[in-house]
């Protein structure tokens, strides 16, 4: 009898099984152990999981070996299965573990996702496909001209379904499952289990079978929480000092905007901090160009907006800096789950300055807990974090407010992109910058010792951490291939 914990007692093939011991992965996670034997079964399967708890493994494992043990149809390999993401890196990630699990099996993948060309696309649906990995805008464009054609789908995963909703892309959806062949069997993971998601799974699921790992809104035990507060004006300053005194770690420092994002990654290379930046004005080479520079080394800072950010595959990242808190809570989670994944230890840093006040405390409320607030020698804020304070407005710590537009408005065929909209195009890039209290790379004052804060008493009790909310999102309609 193999044992119950490894994935041979999952029912995994020889083939899947060679290729997860060269790869050195020897015990499933809890979703692959309860998905993995369902989805071999047959069944249509509904699994709440959020990135970095292996899911990619939970679909993608068992899918291949579905489709290796069948005969492809005889005529152009049309795709067999097809995985909707929301994101170009995260198709882009899909993809290269699917292909390096069935690296011993003869099955192809292929990435459909916009900011890249049509044609090379076109040309690798013509040499035939077994597994589609796509952005949903993308792929109806390719729907529409002929290219993409889905009655041979047999199997269907949505990942990150909860966040396709919020990009807009629901309408889209639907149009891709009416092509869909209805006999087939269906895969869903969200982050959350809310309303819509459910109406999703009850419309186009055959009795799903339930997968659920980890609470809503679940973070792990091994993160640190901690904040420094600091006026808006000395916060670019601070992060210098701060990555300055920690050099030999690698972080993932979020901002709000992408002009933001640029002008950050800039001020940090002039400090002699290496540093790469994505986000959707970035063309699709240029974004995996960075996030390639990163993972190896080149550079050691990522400066990343929380839509590029979605997905990303970092291992052993030890912190994550939140430039700007997000202005919803809920993001927080998804950026601090980038650290202190598969039980390994990490920290999330927030700035956190005096405007703030109210974001930090839906943070706190949301995670029931307080965050640690340590003021850095130097950078005493002018006046305390006040929880009670009003919300900033939508430009955030003092700045223009950001641009505004309608839902769906795509002005200048710019994408309604921002944190949630999805469209074509570019995304609409939001106003507002801070502006450095130094010029560039002029040094600041440091704290001591090892990049730790030194608390001082007296400026505010902060609760939970939160991430600095600067500027609304934009609300778009229609649909992507990407996100900003």
């Amino acid at each position: 009898m193999p044992d119950p914990r490894t994935f041979e007692a999952l029912g995994l093939s020889s083939a899947l099984l060679r290729t997860l011991e060269t790869s050195g992965y020897t015990v499933p996670t809890p979703i692959q152990a309860q998905a993995i034997p369902l989805v071999l079964a047959g069944h249509d399967v509904l699994g709440a999981a959020q990135t970095g708890t292996g899911k990619t493994a939970a679909f993608g494992l068992p899918l291949l070996q579905r489709l290796a043990k069948e005969t492809p149809p005889k005529g152009p390999r049309k795709p067999r299965a097809l995985v909707l993401v929301p994101t170009r890196e995260l198709a882009v990630q899909v993809a290269e573990s699917i292909k390096d699990y069935g690296r011993h099996l003869r099955l192809n993948v292929t990435t459909i996702f916009g900011g890249a060309g049509m044609q090379p696309q076109i040309e690798n649906l013509r040499r035939g496909v077994d597994v589609l990995v796509a952005c949903p805008g993308r792929l109806l464009d390719h729907m529409e001209s002929g290219h993409a054609k889905l009655d041979a789908v047999e199997m269907l995963v949505l990942d990150e379904a909860d966040r396709m909703l919020d990009m807009g892309f629901l309408p889209s959806m639907r149009r891709i499952l009416a092509r869909v062949p209805k006999e087939r069997q269906t895969l869903l993971f969200s982050a959350t289990f809310e309303d819509r998601i459910k109406a999703l799974a009850i419309e186009h699921m055959r009795k799903p079978r339930l997968v659920e790992v980890a609470a809503q809104n679940t973070i792990a035990e091994t993160i640190v929480h901690r904040a420094h507060p600091v006026d808006a004006a000395s916060t670019r300053d601070l992060l210098v000092d701060l990555l300055a005194a920690r050099h030999t770690d690698q972080v993932l420092v979020f901002g709000k905007t992408k002009h933001g994002c640029n002008r950050l990654a800039e001020q940090l290379e002039k400090s002699g901090l290496p540093a790469v930046a994505i986000h959707g004005n970035k063309s699709q080479a240029q974004r995996q160009k960075a996030l390639d520079a990163f993972k190896a080394g080149r550079a050691r800072i990522l400066v990343a907006t929380d839509v590029a950010a979605r997905g990303l595959d970092i291992p052993n990242l030890p912190l994550v800096i939140n430039h700007d808190l997000p202005m919803v809570a809920e993001d927080y989670i998804h950026r601090i789950g980038r650290t202190g994944r598969a039980g390994a230890s990490g920290e999330a840093l927030s700035l956190v300055s005096p405007e703030e006040g109210a974001l930090l405390n839906q943070i706190q409320k949301m995670l029931k807990a307080e965050i640690r607030m340590d003021v850095v020698a130097g950078y005493e804020p002018s006046r305390p974090i006040r929880l009670d304070a009003p919300m900033p407005p939508q430009g955030g710590r003092g700045q223009r407010p950001a641009a505004q537009r309608p839902g769906g408005q795509r002005p200048g065929g710019q994408r309604p992109g921002g944190q949630r909209g999805a469209g074509r195009g570019k995304d609409a890039q939001a106003a507002g910058e801070r502006r450095p209290s130094r010029a560039a790379g002029q040094p600041a004052h440091r704290q001591g010792g090892h990049g730790k804060a030194q608390p001082q008493a007296a400026q505010a009790h902060a609760g939970p951490r939160a991430g600095r909310s600067r500027g609304g999102r934009g609300r778009g309609a229609g649909r992507s291939g990407s996100s900003a």
